[in-house]
């Protein structure tokens, strides 16, 4: 089994001058959880395989990422960083690589010009671009209504997957599975797959939706939303078949410090890095 990946993520906003990581619960909800620069160190310490800065409010304000808290962030961590937020453009990327992250992800930007992926892969490398997918349950009374989705089976009934962007303001129309597919045909080396249904619920990933786009794309996918200990992990990586595993609340507040979360899964028989 290749090694699983646990990665914290740092949702920011720049309601400080500094940045500040925040967190919420469906995309709303938002409320203070530290220091970027701070919990990011932390982390580094503790043991994290790769570390998720996303400034969350960038897009939607139409602002570039903050890349002074991104050089802060950079200077003392030496695991892989996966910048968003902001990225609109290759040339981004490019900013992003050269201020100390690893990757750079998109979402907003590469769904209304997909030719970004294209562009920013042949740049970067696929290896460095990272198209991150919100995405929400559309359920269906009769699953034939919709026919050139994907139809997925659930714990209550059917449903297809809609696309976000701009931090969960708008919707897309399209197919959170198809879109994965189509990422991974343009160029992009990773997906970060956060169900907007479970965000900071604490109830667990969305298997059904995390073993769907998993299986049906061959580059790694990041679980994303809903992890509310160490055996929603284990879920993500068995019956979601996820290749790593990001998670905010329980490592910002302390509830399941990443040592503690990796002897678990080592124990459980989970290929990690110790």
């Amino acid at each position: 089994m290749l090694t699983k990946r646990i990665i914290p993520c740092l949702d920011c906003d720049l309601q400080v001058p500094h940045g500040r990581v925040v967190k919420g619960v469906e995309f709303k909800q938002i409320k203070y959880a530290g220091d970027p620069v701070e919990l990011a160190n932390r982390y580094y310490e503790d043991g994290a395989d790769e570390i998720v800065f996303l400034d969350i409010t960038a897009s939607h304000e139409r602002r570039e990422t903050m890349i002074h808290v991104v050089e802060a962030t950079t200077e003392n961590v030496f695991v892989p960083i996966c910048v968003g937020g902001g990225i609109r453009k290759p040339e981004d990327f490019v900013k992003m690589l050269k201020a100390g992250a690893d990757k750079c992800s998109v979402n907003t930007a590469a769904i209304k010009n997909p030719e970004l992926i294209n562009e920013a892969s042949e740049i970067v490398g696929s290896q460095a671009c990272v198209v991150a997918i919100d995405a929400k349950r559309r359920y269906l009374e009769n699953p034939r209504e919709s026919d050139e989705r994907f139809i997925v089976e659930v714990e209550d009934g059917y449903c297809w997957y809609e696309c976000s962007i701009y931090g969960g303001r708008e919707f897309t129309g399209i197919d959170a599975i198809e879109w994965a597919i189509e990422c991974q045909e343009r160029g992009a080396g990773e997906i970060l797959l956060t169900s907007m249904d479970r965000d900071g619920t604490k109830k667990g990933y969305d298997i059904p939706l995390t073993r769907a786009v998993s299986e049906n794309v061959d580059i790694p996918v990041i679980a994303s939303g809903g992890v509310g200990e160490p055996e929603h992990m284990y879920e993500a990586f068995t019956s979601g078949k996820a290749d790593a595993a990001l998670a905010a609340s329980i490592f910002h507040f302390n509830e399941y410090p990443i040592p503690t979360v990796k002897r678990y899964l080592k124990d459980k028989g989970i290929s990690v890095r110790l």
